[in-house]
C-alpha cells in the first residue's frame, strides 16, 4: 500500500512536470533580443554627492527605455527614469534621475549600511565584467546613500553577503530623487582585455511593489538577462594591493568557572591582484569577533541543520568554489568547517590562511590554503581546497573540486568531485531550462565502504504564467564523508520532485498573481532498501496581492521510518518503526513597505502517533529610518503518547540608525531547547566604505523561561578597528 501511494505520487509530478515540455513544442524558441549600448570616457568626472548638475551628466546620453517587470511583465512604468554612465581611469560613474510625481511618498527607512532595501525605493546596477551572462556584481542604493551590494554566483544564486568599497550619495527633491555611484575598477575583477561588459539597471518603487528593468527576461533581472555596454578602454587597477589590519581588544568572563580573559590581537589581511581578474589573499591571525551571530532555529528532526556562511574573508570569491546545483546534503565544501567547532559552534583561531581566485580567460580558479590552531582531537595538518571551472556552451560550465584536511578529526580525508551545470535562458519564450550533474568519492583513512556521492536535476522553469517544474535525485554512500563539507544524511538515495503553477490574472484590482506548488521527497536507506523519510507539501493556494501581502493555504504528508528509537527532547522517545502523518498549514504575510507588518502562520494537525500545533508570528515595525524593530515567536506544541512538551523560540532585533555612518544592532534570542538567551549588541562607525569601528556586548544567560530567571553565564566585550589602504 506504502509503495503504491508513493508510485502514484511521483507519478503525478512527473505528468505535470511535462506539461510545459508538451506547451513548449507548439509555441518554439523565440530568443530575446540582447540590447547594448556604448560608453564614453570622461576627462571630468563628477562629484559624488547625489545631485548631478555636473556638467559630464548634461553631455551624456540618457538611457531611458525601460520596462516594468512587476506587477505587469513588459508593462508602462509608471514613473520616468532617466539613467547615465561614464568612466575615467578609476571609475565606474553611474547618475540617475528617478521621477516622481508624488515625491512625499518616497520610501526612505534604511539608514544602516549593508542592510537590504527590499522594500525601499532603490536602483540597482548590475556589471557583468566577463560578459559571460553567468556571474556579476551588483550594487543597490536608495534615497538615503546606503551602501548593499552582492554578486551573482550563478544567474539564479545571488550572494548577498559579499561587500566591496564603492562611493555613492543621493538626495531628494521635488521632481522626485536622484543618485551617483562611482564604482572603483579596484573593487572589480574584469578581463582587460574587451571593452564589452554585461550591464543593467533596475529600479524598485515600494509603494507600488513595482520593479523597472533596462533589459529582462521573464520577470528575471540577472546577468543572463542583461544586455551590454561597449568602449570601456584602457582599464587599470593601480598596483592591486589592499593592505587592511585591523587591532581586536576585548575581555571575556566566564561566570560558571569564575575565569576572565583579556585579548589584544592584531590581524592582517593583504589582497594582491596579481592580474585584474585573478586575486590573491593572505590572512594572518585571521579574526571574525565582529561577524553576526547565527538565527537560532529549532530542529524536531534528526538531521543536523545547515546554517550560512557570514564571514567576509570566505565570501570574498565564493562564487568561485560553489559546487552543484546548490543543494545542502553533499556539499564538498562547507566554508563553516573552518574557524568554527563543529560541536560547540565556538570560534577556532586561524593562524594563517591564503587563497588565490579568479578567472583566466572562460576558466575560473580557485585554491584555500588555512592553518587553523593545534586542538586536541583535531588533525594540525593544513586545510586545502582547490576549484576549477570551465566555461561551456553558451550558459553552461563543467568544473572539478579538491579538498584535503579534516578540521574537526585526526584521520586524514579528501574529497574529489566533478560536476557540470546547463543553463539554456533561451529556451522557449518564457522558460529557462537547467541540468545538474556532480559525482564525488571520499576518502578517509580507516574507513572503508561505499564513499561515493552523485546527483542529477532537471529544472523547466518560468516566473510567467503557466507551468514549472523540477526533478532531482541524489545518491549519498554510507561512508561517504566530506571532512570540508556537509552531508546530514548518508547511506542514502533520495529523489524530489516539485510542480508549480503561477497565474497573473490581468487588470485585476487586488490580485496580482496565484501560485501553487506540489512538492515531494522520497529517502530510503541504501542498505536495506526501507524508507527513512517521505514528505508531500500541496501549497494549494497562494494569493498574493499587488501591494506584496499573502494568504496561504497548504497541506503537509510526511512519512518516517525509524530504524531506531528518537529522542525527539529529553525524556520524549519516539520508538522505532514506520509513521505516517499530516498536517495542515495556514497564514497571512503582509508587505514589508508598510511601517508596521506583521505576520502569522498556523499549522495543526498529527505528529508521528500524536497532534502538534504551531504559532508562528512575526512582526516588523519601522517607522522611519531611524528606528526599526523586529519580534518573532515560533510557538511548537507535541503531545505524543510517549510525552509532551513545548518549544519555543523568541527572537528581537532592534536597529537604531543615527546616522548613515552610526548604526547600533540589537539582538536577543531565547529558545528551551538550550534554556538560554543570547544577546549581540554591535555600535558600528562606518565613515567611509573600507573603515570600520565596532564594539561589541556579547552575553549567555541560562534562563528559567522566556527571558525569565536569567543568570549569565558568559559575557564578552570586543572593540575592533579595521582600515583598508588600497594602492
Amino acid at each position: 500500500m506504502y509503495s503504491g501511494y508513493s508510485h502514484n505520487i511521483l507519478v503525478a509530478v512527473v505528468t505535470v512536470l511535462l506539461l510545459p515540455v508538451s506547451v513548449l513544442a507548439q509555441t518554439g524558441n523565440q530568443p530575446l533580443q540582447e540590447k547594448s549600448l556604448t560608453i564614453t570616457r570622461t576627462a571630468q568626472p563628477p562629484v559624488i554627492d547625489g545631485i548631478l548638475d555636473d556638467a559630464v551628466w548634461q553631455q551624456l546620453p540618457g538611457i531611458s527605455d525601460f520596462h516594468q517587470v512587476n506587477p505587469v511583465d513588459q508593462g508602462t512604468p509608471t514613473q520616468e527614469s532617466i539613467f547615465y554612465i561614464t568612466y575615467d581611469d578609476d571609475y565606474f560613474y553611474l547618475g540617475a534621475r528617478l521621477y516622481d510625481s508624488n515625491p512625499e511618498a518616497i520610501t526612505s527607512r534604511v539608514m544602516i549600511q549593508g542592510q537590504s532595501l527590499r522594500f525601499d525605493d532603490n536602483v540597482h546596477l548590475i556589471l557583468d565584467t566577463f560578459n559571460n551572462d553567468r556571474t556579476g556584481f551588483r550594487f543597490i542604493t536608495n534615497p538615503n546613500a546606503i551602501r548593499d551590494d552582492g554578486v551573482f554566483e550563478s544567474p539564479t544564486s545571488y550572494n548577498i553577503d559579499w561587500s566591496g568599497i564603492w562611493l555613492v550619495e543621493s538626495s531628494i527633491n521635488d521632481q522626485g530623487w536622484t543618485t551617483e555611484m562611482a564604482i572603483p575598477f579596484t573593487t572589480l575583477n574584469f578581463d582587460p582585455e574587451t571593452d564589452t561588459w554585461g550591464i543593467n539597471f533596475e529600479r524598485e518603487i515600494a509603494r507600488n511593489n513595482e520593479r523597472i528593468a533596462w533589459s529582462s527576461f521573464n520577470r528575471a533581472i540577472d546577468p543572463s538577462t542583461s544586455g551590454q555596454v561597449v568602449g570601456l578602454e584602457g582599464l587599470e587597477q593601480g598596483l592591486g594591493l589592499d593592505i587592511v589590519p585591523s587591532l581586536t581588544v576585548g575581555q571575556a568572563r566566564d561566570r560558571n568557572s569564575n575565569t576572565t580573559e583579556d585579548n589584544v590581537e592584531p590581524s592582517l589581511d593583504v589582497f594582491y591582484k596579481f592580474t585584474p581578474n585573478l586575486t590573491g589573499v593572505l590572512t594572518l591571525n585571521t579574526d571574525f569577533s565582529a561577524t553576526e551571530v547565527d538565527d537560532r532555529q529549532v530542529n524536531l528532526t534528526r538531521f543536523n541543520l545547515f546554517f550560512p556562511e557570514k564571514r567576509d574573508f570566505f565570501l570574498q570569491d565564493s562564487e568561485i568554489f560553489s559546487f552543484g546545483s546548490g543543494g545542502n546534503n553533499g556539499i564538498p565544501f562547507y566554508s563553516r568547517r573552518i574557524g568554527l567547532d563543529a560541536s560547540t559552534g565556538q570560534p577556532v583561531d586561524i593562524d594563517v590562511g591564503g587563497k588565490l581566485a579568479g578567472r583566466v580567460g572562460d576558466t575560473s580558479l580557485g585554491a584555500l590554503l588555512v592553518q587553523q590552531e593545534d586542538r586536541i582531537g583535531a588533525s594540525d595538518d593544513p586545510l586545502f581546497v582547490g576549484r576549477v571551472t570551465q566555461n561551456v556552451l553558451t550558459e553552461s560550465r563543467v568544473g572539478a573540486i579538491f579538498t584535503q584536511g579534516n578540521p574537526n578529526g585526526l584521520a586524514d580525508n579528501s574529497v574529489a568531485g566533478v560536476d557540470f551545470n546547463y543553463r539554456n535562458t533561451r529556451f522557449a519564450d518564457n522558460y529557462t531550462l537547467t541540468g545538474d550533474i556532480w559525482y564525488q568519492q571520499s576518502d578517509t583513512d580507516g574507513l572503508e565502504g561505499d564513499d561515493k556521492a552523485y546527483s542529477a536535476a532537471i529544472d523547466l522553469a518560468t516566473e510567467g504564467n503557466g507551468f514549472s517544474g523540477e526533478l532531482d535525485y541524489n545518491y549519498i554512500g554510507a561512508e561517504y564523508n566530506p571532512a570540508l563539507g556537509f552531508a546530514n544524511r548518508r547511506g542514502v538515495d533520495q529523489i524530489n520532485g516539485r510542480a508549480t503553477y503561477r497565474h497573473y490574472p490581468e487588470d485585476h484590482p487586488l490580485l496580482w498573481y496565484y501560485y501553487a506548488h506540489l512538492d515531494i521527497s522520497r529517502t530510503d536507506r541504501l542498505d536495506n532498501g526501507q524508507l527513512q523519510s517521505e514528505a508531500l507539501n500541496l501549497r494549494y493556494m497562494s494569493l498574493n496581492s499587488h501591494a506584496g501581502d499573502r494568504i496561504y493555504a497548504e497541506v503537509f504528508r510526511e512519512k518516517e521510518g525509524l530504524v531506531a528509537d528518537f529522542a525527539i527532547r529529553p525524556g520524549v522517545v519516539i520508538p522505532a518503526g514506520e509513521y505516517a502523518f499530516t498536517s495542515h498549514a495556514f497564514g497571512l504575510q503582509t508587505a514589508n513597505q508598510r511601517s508596521l507588518s506583521p505576520d502569522i502562520g498556523f499549522t495543526i494537525g498529527d505528529f508521528y502517533t500524536g497532534e502538534q500545533r504551531e504559532v508562528d508570528f512575526g512582526l516588523d515595525w519601522q517607522p522611519g529610518p531611524r528606528f526599526s524593530g523586529e519580534f518573532s515567536y515560533v510557538y511548537t506544541d507535541i503531545d505524543l503518547p510517549q510525552g509532551e512538551f513545548v518549544s519555543r523560540l523568541v527572537r528581537m532585533r532592534s536597529t537604531f540608525s543615527f546616522t548613515p555612518e552610526w548604526s547600533w544592532i540589537n539582538l536577543l534570542q531565547y529558545d528551551n531547547g538550550s534554556d538560554s538567551v543570547g544577546l549581540n549588541s554591535r555600535l558600528h562607525w562606518d565613515p567611509r566604505a573600507g573603515e570600520d569601528f565596532y564594539l561589541v556586548v556579547n552575553y549567555n544567560f541560562d534562563a528559567d523561561g522566556v527571558f525569565n530567571g536569567l543568570n549569565t553565564r558568559q559575557s564578552e566585550i570586543v572593540l575592533k578597528y579595521s582600515r583598508n589602504f588600497r594602492f
